[in-house]
């Protein structure tokens, strides 16, 4: 019989409402056949808050598991052997805090830390151009991805202490060269930052623990030929740059999970195809085979996926990996002329940038411009769709369907039970009232003065851990050391030359400024921890090219700040995007604090994630329109801005 390759590792990327709910999800999914964990955390975990901080309102438990300390690690991963686990925990602000708090749980089980294996994402860079979960400015971040490689490389060698991901980079819009050129000077950037830190025969060894997460989109064999690049452009800038002579230290390894950007509301059975063949993208070629697949579920423009809608990818995975007979064969495309001549193109264009990014001075110094890159490689993606030049079946093409019989009566998704919350802090609170307060304040006056004297942060972390410190009392402290960070937001005040088929739109514009006596005003906000910026990005693009006076100050900004933005720029329409499932409580919160502020007479319209029953309750509380993912031909919401705020429609109503 043939030698069957091994097949990848099989996750699913999970985690909601509690640890020890999270926990079940998780011992369910590996007695059906998951060979790896992968944790979704909550936004505030992510960005550094408690659960009982200001911001985290409405965000704990929603697109994620909160862990707010050792006990909550410890109820997350109960009765699950780490020292047998392979764990992807997707973190990049706190990820020498998750991983301090995940060594001290493996201590605790009597597992032998050098063996363990698994990975933290760590990638900041990509955090400041298009996720959005950074604490720190670029350099003290970059500092501590360093910290983190240098510890794991001491002490736990089998560990991945960083994932450089590209996956967001193509969610924020980037072409497969831009996607390419971003994520390699994002790794070069890092690997120059921790060549110093080991005596240089050791180099090579640091350099093979760099491991890569991608995404793969619809066009496959696009896709396909971008993951051979991947590999080719690796073992060069392995090979050419850092010197590294041993190939296997310059193998390309990478996770990945597929396209959660093309996944749509409409006719979202459609999903489970695109899924399907976008996983083939990352599997069919044995050079540039993933070594770790999760799959997003065919309901997740929806909202959370249940259990169910989980097996259902992850079965997907196992179908291919053990039923199919692909991992019999070498690679399928070695000598195919249109596989070779795609590869050396998109290489090509990726080194081009690679140059341009050199130039700038590296990542770092060029996060500026490829934030500004990516919105406008986005620009034009979605430019094309709403044109019917990309076709997207449901939406833009055949969008004639039956009702879908996997719309049951929960809606087709799970939705975490508003009392997560509350009981998460109550439990938190428990725990700081029964901690050693002593053994705390001296574990974060030592971490404290190891941040401020530039020292590897991660021993005084996992003493930290260990001493009952919380997430975000250890975040307080690099904010306290580090300072704090916005990131630009790409979206530049002045026109662009994209302007073809708004005339009418720049017309009607100028019309209703005029009736106003000054020009339209639109405050773009995103309230909340929600870093996902894209469709913010793209409505204040828009409605700039239209003629629009916008504000558009980035993420992360309280309804408070957003009510004194309302204010001080006279703003005449507010719009808030909001994708992590806390809607209800921010915009509440919003507008009773614009009706306080005597501005309830102006017009809300919020976009996001929203199921139909929390449109009727935004709605109920004063919101104008409601958009949700199936809405997306932006000139229809600027044309229901400019009937929002005309004066004459208004007068009428």
């Amino acid at each position: 019989m043939t030698q069957k390759d091994r097949p990848w590792l099989i996750r699913t990327y999970a985690g909601h409402s509690t640890a020890k709910a999270s926990n079940a999800l998780y011992r369910s999914n590996l007695e059906k056949g998951q060979t790896g964990l992968s944790v979704a955390f909550d936004l505030p975990t992510q960005t550094g808050y408690d659960s009982d901080h200001i911001l985290a309102r409405g965000e704990v438990g929603k697109v994620g598991v909160p862990v707010a300390h050792l006990g909550d690690m410890r109820a997350l991963f109960q009765d699950i052997p780490l020292e047998q686990m392979n764990t992807s925990m997707t973190i990049n602000a706190t990820a020498p805090w998750l991983l301090a708090l995940y060594i001290a749980v493996a201590e605790e089980q009597g597992a032998d830390v050098a063996g363990l294996q698994g990975t933290v994402q760590n990638d900041l860079i990509k955090e400041y151009l298009s996720r959005g979960t950074y604490i720190c400015p670029p350099a003290p971040s970059l500092k501590m991805i360093a910290d983190v490689a240098e510890y794991c490389y001491t002490n736990v060698p089998k560990w991945n202490p960083m994932n450089v991901c590209s996956y967001h980079l193509q969610e924020a819009g980037a072409t497969p060269e831009q996607e390419l050129a971003f994520a390699l000077a994002t790794a070069t950037a890092v690997l120059d930052a921790l060549k110093p830190r080991v005596p240089a025969k050791d180099f090579p060894v640091l350099v093979g623990r760099i491991s890569f997460f991608v995404n793969a989109g619809i066009r496959f064999v696009t896709e396909m030929c971008k993951m051979r690049a991947f590999v080719d452009l690796w073992d060069e800038i392995c090979a050419t740059r850092y010197g590294v002579e041993d190939a296997k230290y310059r193998r390309f390894r990478y996770g990945v999970q597929v396209n959660s950007l093309g996944l749509t509301e409409q006719q979202p059975e459609n999903n489970v195809y695109r899924i399907l063949v976008e996983m083939l993208a990352v599997t069919l070629s044995k050079k540039a085979r993933a070594r770790a697949v999760q799959l997003p579920a065919w309901n997740e423009a929806l909202g959370l996926p249940r259990p169910w809608d989980q097996q259902w990818s992850m079965r997907m995975q196992q179908i291919l990996a053990f039923e199919t007979d692909l991992l019999e064969f070498d690679d399928l495309f070695d000598g195919n002329p249109a596989v070779d001549a795609k590869v050396e193109e998109l290489k090509a264009g990726a080194r081009a940038e690679l140059d341009n990014l050199d130039g700038m001075g590296g990542a770092i110094d060029a996060i500026d411009y490829m934030k500004a890159q990516l919105v406008q490689s986005n620009s034009d993606r979605l430019s094309r769709i709403e044109a019917g030049e990309t076709v997207v079946v449901g939406v833009n093409k055949f969008t004639n369907t039956e009702p879908s019989p996997l719309m049951t009566e929960d809606g087709g998704i799970m939705v975490v039970d508003p009392a997560t919350e509350a009981e998460q802090i109550s439990r938190l609170q428990e725990w700081r009232d029964t901690r050693d307060q002593a053994a705390v304040d001296a574990a974060l006056a030592d971490l404290r003065a190891a941040a401020a004297a530039g020292e590897n942060v991660m021993p005084a972390s996992i003493t930290a851990a260990r001493a009952g410190v919380t997430t975000g009392e250890w975040a307080a402290q690099m904010r306290s050391v580090y300072g704090e960070y916005r990131g630009p937001t790409g979206v530049s005040a002045s026109v662009s030359n994209k302007t073809e088929g708004l005339d009418d739109l720049r017309t009607a514009v100028d019309a209703v400024s005029d009736k106003l006596g000054r020009r339209l005003k639109f405050l773009v906000g995103k309230p909340g921890l929600d870093g996902h910026s894209n469709g913010a990005e793209q409505i204040a693009v828009r409605a700039r090219d239209c003629g629009m006076d916008i504000t558009y100050d980035g993420i992360r900004l309280t309804p408070e700040e957003l009510v004194a933005t309302a204010l001080e720029q006279d703003a005449h329409v507010v719009g808030l995007s909001i994708l992590s499932g806390s809607h209800v409580p921010l915009v509440e919160d919003l507008m009773e604090r614009m009706r306080s502020a005597g501005i309830g007479h102006i017009p809300v319209i919020v976009g996001g994630i929203i199921p139909e029953d929390d449109a009727r309750r935004l709605k109920e509380f004063g919101v104008a329109r409601v958009y949700t993912p199936k809405d997306f031909e932006l000139n229809t919401i600027m044309k229901d801005i400019v009937t929002l705020v005309d004066p004459k429609a208004v007068a009428a109503e």
